[in-house]
C-alpha cells in the first residue's frame, strides 16, 4: 500500500452551513450586542487582575503575567435552572457552567425552543484544553472538593457531554482538543456532521477560564507572554499576547433547511480546512501547511480567493508567528487580489487577548458580526508595520480604523486559528443570501384536524386590539428580571407589539412561573411589563405557577348562559369562528325560519333570544364555534361532557352526532319545547341535593329535581307557583335561591307530553360511534357507541342531568375543564366538584356576558396557559407578524466555589514562585 500523499479536493465542495444563531460571554462583553459594541468603538479589555479572583483563592499575579482580559463572576451560576443541585455545581468546572448558560442562550438568540430539539440529532462540538478547576479541587484542603460528582464535574470530556444530557440531544456530543484551534476546530466538525447528516442542527464553540495560579508563570517561561501586556498584530512591537478568557457557541443548520424554516441567517460557512504543520517544529508555525490550508479551505467551499475582502487573522502578535501567517496569507490570498485593493487583515486579540481555546470562535463571531453590520471594526495596538512583514508585497493592509465592508455584493472573509503543536484551521464565511430574516409568522398557526376541512382553509389570526406578551422563569424573581430585561431591550426599539408578543411566544420556553399581560398596543403593554418587573399589581396580567396539565376537557353549559349580542364581534375577529358558525347556519337553515347571523349581531328586526326556539340553537351554533376556536389555539379536548342541552354541542363536537343531525336535535327539539313556554319555572338552591329532596314532598308531582350540578348546587324544575313558594321559603331560611328564568320546567316528567312529536321529529338523525370521549350527564357513563338516538334525547329532556355525578368521575383524571360558553354558568359546580373530588385541576371560560369577546377569550387562554396547559399562541398575532431578537433568559446566579480553597492558597503561590525562579 503506498503512503504518498494522494488527497484530492474534487467534489468535496460541501452544502453551505448557516449561522443562525449566537452567544458569548467575552471581557467587557456579556452577549454578541455588547461585543460588538466593544469591536466597533475599538475598546481594549484588557486590565489587571480582578481582586475578586484573590478572594476566591486564586491569588493576585503582578508585571505581564498579571496582565489580562477577565471575566467577571466565573464563580456565579444559576444551577437550579438547569435542575443541579448547589453542592454539585460548586463540583462544577466552571467551564462546564459558563457553556450550559451559552448554549442555551444562542438557541434563544436562534428562536430556537431548546425542548424542542429534545431526543434529536442535535450535534455538540466544543473546544476545550484547560482543567484548571481540577487541580484546584485536588489542591484543596484535606479533600473535601473530592466527591461522587467530582468525576461528572471535573472532567474535561463532560463539557460537551453535559449540554447534550441537559438538553437531551441525542447528536455526536465532543469535546476537542486541538490547543489554540479547538473552538474553530469544532466547527469545522459540527459543519462535517452536518453535511454528512450526523447531526440535523448543532451547536459549536469553546470556553476557557484561567483558574490556575500557575499558568500565567509557565506562559511567561515558554517565552509567549508579552511584556507589556498587549497584542501588537503585525505590528514592530511585537512581542507576544496577553491572556484572555470567555466562551462562546453557534448554532449551525444546513443553509438550505434553515431558509425553508424561516430562521434568522446571520452568516454562511462556505467551506473549511484543518491541517497541520508536522515536522516544522512543536511551537513554530509552517508557512507550507497555511497556504495548504487555505487553498483547501476555498476549494471546499467553491470560492475564488480573490473573492475575500478581509480574514481574521490568528495574530498573536508573536515575533515569529505573525510573519508566517502574513506570508501565507499573501501567497495565497494577497496575490489574488488586484494590485491596490489589499486584503484587510485584523485580529480580535487587539481587543480581548487570546482567548486560547475559544480564540478560534471569537474570531468567528467577529466576522459574523461585521458582514452582518456591513463593518469592519479597527485592530488595535497597531502603529507601524513589523519590518518582517512586507504588507504592500503582500498585498495585505492590517484594518486599524472602523470602515466599511470593501467591495460590493456578497461579503466573503475567511478566520484563522492556529494551535500549539501545529494544527491549522480555516473557515470560510460569507454574508447571509439577501431576504433571509426571520419569516416565522402567524400564517398556518394552529393547524388541526378537528376544525374540519372549511375551518382548515381559513386563517386562524384572532384580529382586535388586545395582543399577549408571554414572560416566564424557573421563579417569581425570575419573571420579574425577565419582564426588567425586556424593557431594557425594548428602550429605543421599533419592533411592533405584535413582533414584540409572537416572539416571546414562540421562540421563548414557557417555564414554571408564568405571567401573561394584555393590552392594546406597545405603550399599554410595555405599562404592565414595566408593572411585572416591579412587582406590582395590575388588573389585566394573568399570572400562575404552572403544572403539568395534559388532559383538557371540554365543557358545553345548558340553559343560561345566552345574552343579547353574543359572540357578535368574534364574528369579524375570526375567520374560524365565524366559518365554524357559517357551517352551524347552513346545518341549521332547514328546521329555522330567521337569520343566525343577524341574532348573533343583534341586528335590528333580528329574531330574540327570548324565544327558546332561537336562544337553544343560537347557543348551539355558538358554542361549537367557540370550541373550535379553542382548538386553532392547540386546545384539543381529550373528552367532553355536556349539560342539558350543551349535550347536544358536546356529540357534535366529540363526533357522535354529525353537524347536521346536531341542528336537526337543537333545532327541532327547541320548537316543541315552545308549546310548553310559560308553563314552569327553575330554580337554583346552593345545597346538597339529600337536604332539597325531603323538602319537595311538599310539592307532590309540582316541583322535580331538574339537575344535580354540584356537592351543594341543585337547579330545581316544576309549576311557578311552586317554585316561588319554595323559594321564598328558602330565602328566609338565608339560602340564596335564585330564579333561572327560562320559562321552561325542562328535565320533568311532564315534558312526556312532548315524546311522541320529539322522537318523530328526530327519526331521521343518524348517532355514530365518538371520535372523542363523551361522557353522558344522562346515564353518568361514556358514550360507546351510536346510541344518541331520538329515545336518548328524549330521556335528556324529562330525566334529571347529574352533572356533579359526572364531572366527579371525571375529576381524578383532568388536568383542565374549559367552560364552552358566551357566559360561564358552571363554573362554581365545577370548583365545587373538583374540591370535593380532591383534584386540582384549572376551571376557565371562554367569554363573558357584554365584554369584548377577542380580549376576553385571549384572557381566558392566558389563565389556562398560565396554569400549565400548552397553547399555541400563534393565532393571537397578525399574519403578518414577524420573529424579532429578544434578550436571552435572566439567569439568577450565585456564587459556587471550592470549600476551602482560599486557605490552602499557599499552594499555589509556592508553584508559581518556584516557576518564576
Amino acid at each position: 500500500m503506498s503512503v504518498h500523499n494522494t488527497r484530492s479536493d474534487a467534489g468535496l465542495t460541501g452544502e453551505p452551513i448557516a449561522v443562525i444563531g449566537m452567544s458569548c460571554r467575552f471581557p467587557g462583553a456579556p452577549d454578541p450586542e455588547a461585543y460588538w459594541r466593544l469591536l466597533v468603538t475599538g475598546q481594549d479589555a484588557v486590565t489587571d487582575m480582578p481582586a475578586e479572583r484573590a478572594e476566591l483563592g486564586l491569588g493576585i499575579e503582578h508585571g505581564p503575567a498579571g496582565k489580562g482580559a477577565f471575566l467577571d463572576g466565573i464563580d456565579h451560576f444559576d444551577p437550579g435552572f438547569f435542575h443541579i443541585p448547589p453542592r454539585e455545581a460548586a463540583l462544577m468546572d466552571p467551564q462546564q457552567r459558563l457553556v450550559l448558560e451559552l448554549g442555551w442562550e444562542a438557541l434563544e438568540q436562534a428562536g430556537v425552543v431548546p425542548a424542542d430539539l429534545r431526543g434529536g440529532d442535535t450535534g455538540i462540538f466544543l473546544g476545550a484544553t484547560t482543567g484548571d478547576y481540577a487541580d484546584l479541587a485536588h489542591r484543596a484542603a484535606e479533600g473535601s472538593n473530592v466527591t461522587h460528582h467530582s468525576f461528572t464535574g471535573l472532567d474535561r470530556s463532560l463539557i460537551a457531554h453535559r449540554v447534550s444530557y441537559v438538553l437531551g440531544l441525542r447528536g455526536p456530543s465532543l469535546t476537542v482538543d486541538a490547543g489554540q484551534a479547538s473552538s474553530l476546530v469544532a466547527v469545522h466538525m459540527a459543519c462535517q456532521s452536518l453535511r454528512n447528516g450526523e447531526s440535523g442542527v448543532a451547536l459549536a464553540g469553546g470556553v476557557e477560564l484561567h483558574l490556575a495560579p500557575e499558568k500565567p508563570a509557565l506562559a511567561q517561561k515558554l517565552g509567549g507572554l508579552s511584556p507589556d501586556g498587549r497584542c501588537h498584530t503585525f505590528d514592530a512591537r511585537a512581542n507576544g499576547y496577553v491572556r484572555g478568557e470567555g466562551g462562546a457557541v453557534v448554532v449551525l443548520k444546513p443553509l438550505r433547511r434553515a431558509l425553508a424554516d424561516g430562521d434568522h441567517v446571520h452568516a454562511v460557512l462556505r467551506g473549511s480546512a484543518v491541517n497541520n504543520g508536522g515536522g516544522a517544529g512543536l511551537t513554530v508555525p509552517h508557512e507550507d501547511a497555511q497556504r495548504d490550508l487555505l487553498r483547501r479551505a476555498h476549494e471546499r467551499a467553491g470560492t475564488a480567493p480573490a473573492e475575500v475582502g478581509y480574514v481574521e487573522l490568528h495574530g498573536t502578535g508573536s515575533p515569529v508567528g505573525d510573519p508566517v501567517e502574513a506570508a501565507a496569507l499573501g501567497a495565497v490570498l494577497g496575490s489574488a487580489r488586484p494590485a491596490g485593493e489589499p486584503l484587510r487583515v485584523g485580529s480580535v486579540k487587539t481587543n480581548i487577548g487570546h482567548l486560547g481555546a475559544a480564540a478560534g470562535v471569537a474570531g468567528l463571531l467577529k466576522v459574523v458580526l461585521s458582514l452582518t453590520h456591513g463593518q469592519l471594526p479597527p485592530s488595535l495596538h497597531y502603529a507601524s508595520p513589523n519590518p518582517r512583514i512586507p504588507l504592500a508585497e503582500l498585498n495585505l493592509r492590517v484594518q486599524d480604523t472602523v470602515g466599511d465592508w470593501p467591495g460590493e455584493g456578497e461579503r466573503l472573509a475567511g478566520v484563522s486559528s492556529f494551535g500549539v503543536g501545529g494544527t491549522n484551521c480555516h473557515v470560510v464565511v460569507a454574508s447571509a443570501p439577501e431576504g433571509t430574516a426571520s419569516n416565522a409568522g402567524a400564517e398556518g398557526a394552529g393547524d388541526t384536524e378537528a376544525g374540519e376541512a372549511a375551518v382548515a382553509a381559513v386563517s386562524p389570526s384572532l384580529r382586535g386590539d388586545t395582543l399577549p406578551w408571554l414572560v416566564s422563569g424557573r421563579s417569581a424573581a425570575a419573571v420579574r428580571a425577565q419582564a426588567e430585561r425586556l424593557l431594557t431591550h425594548l428602550e429605543g426599539g421599533t419592533a411592533s407589539a405584535a413582533d414584540i408578543g409572537l416572539s416571546l411566544a414562540t421562540t421563548r420556553t414557557a417555564f414554571k412561573h408564568r405571567a401573561v399581560v394584555l393590552g392594546s398596543g406597545r405603550e399599554e403593554l410595555t405599562a404592565e411589563l414595566a408593572a411585572l418587573a416591579e412587582g406590582r399589581r395590575s388588573a389585566t396580567r394573568i399570572s400562575g405557577t404552572a403544572e403539568p396539565r395534559e388532559r383538557v376537557v371540554f365543557v358545553f353549559p345548558g340553559q343560561g348562559p345566552q345574552w343579547t349580542g353574543m359572540a357578535g364581534d368574534l364574528l369579524d375577529a375570526s375567520d374560524v369562528f365565524r366559518a365554524r358558525v357559517e357551517e352551524c347556519a347552513t346545518a341549521l337553515a332547514p328546521h329555522i325560519d330567521w337569520d343566525l347571523e343577524a341574532v348573533l349581531r343583534d341586528t335590528p328586526g333580528a329574531a330574540s333570544l327570548e324565544r327558546a326556539d332561537v336562544a337553544q340553537p343560537a347557543l348551539f351554533a355558538v358554542m361549537v364555534s367557540l370550541a373550535a376556536l379553542w382548538q386553532s389555539f392547540g386546545v384539543e379536548p381529550d373528552a367532553v361532557v355536556g349539560h342539558g342541552i350543551g349535550e347536544i354541542s358536546a356529540a357534535v363536537v366529540s363526533g357522535a352526532l354529525s353537524l347536521e343531525d346536531g341542528a336537526r336535535v337543537v333545532a327541532l327539539w327547541s320548537k316543541a319545547m315552545s308549546a310548553v313556554v310559560g308553563q314552569g319555572a327553575t330554580l337554583s338552591v346552593p345545597l346538597p341535593v339529600a337536604e332539597v329532596t325531603p323538602r319537595l314532598s311538599a310539592w307532590q308531582d309540582r316541583l322535580f329535581v331538574s339537575s344535580v350540578d354540584g356537592p351543594r348546587l341543585v337547579t330545581l324544575s316544576g309549576d311557578v307557583e311552586a317554585v316561588e313558594a319554595l323559594q321564598a321559603e328558602l330565602v328566609a331560611e338565608g339560602v340564596r335561591a335564585r330564579r333561572v328564568h327560562t320559562g321552561l320546567a325542562p328535565h320533568r316528567a311532564r315534558m312526556e307530553v312532548l315524546r311522541e312529536e320529539v322522537l318523530g321529529l328526530l327519526e331521521p338523525i343518524r348517532p355514530r360511534t365518538p371520535t372523542l370521549p363523551m361522557y353522558s350527564t344522562g346515564t353518568g357513563e361514556l358514550v360507546d357507541g351510536p346510541v344518541l338516538d331520538g329515545t336518548y334525547w328524549m330521556s335528556n329532556l324529562t330525566g334529571t342531568v347529574d352533572f356533579a355525578r359526572t364531572v366527579r368521575e371525571l375529576a381524578p383524571g383532568t388536568d383542565a375543564f374549559v367552560e364552552i360558553t358566551p357566559h360561564p354558568v358552571l363554573d362554581m359546580a365545577l370548583r365545587q366538584i373538583t374540591e370535593d373530588a380532591g383534584a386540582d385541576a384549572a376551571i376557565v371560560g371562554t367569554l363573558r356576558r357584554g365584554e369584548d369577546g377577542q380580549r376576553c377569550f385571549l384572557t381566558f387562554l392566558a389563565q389556562l396557559n398560565a396554569s400549565g396547559a400548552d397553547v399555541d399562541w400563534r393565532p393571537a398575532f397578525p399574519a403578518d407578524a414577524a420573529v424579532v431578537e429578544l434578550p436571552t433568559y435572566a439567569f439568577q446566579r450565585r456564587g459556587y466555589w471550592l470549600e476551602g480553597l482560599a486557605a490552602t492558597d499557599a499552594t499555589g503561590i509556592a508553584a508559581v514562585a518556584a516557576l518564576q525562579a
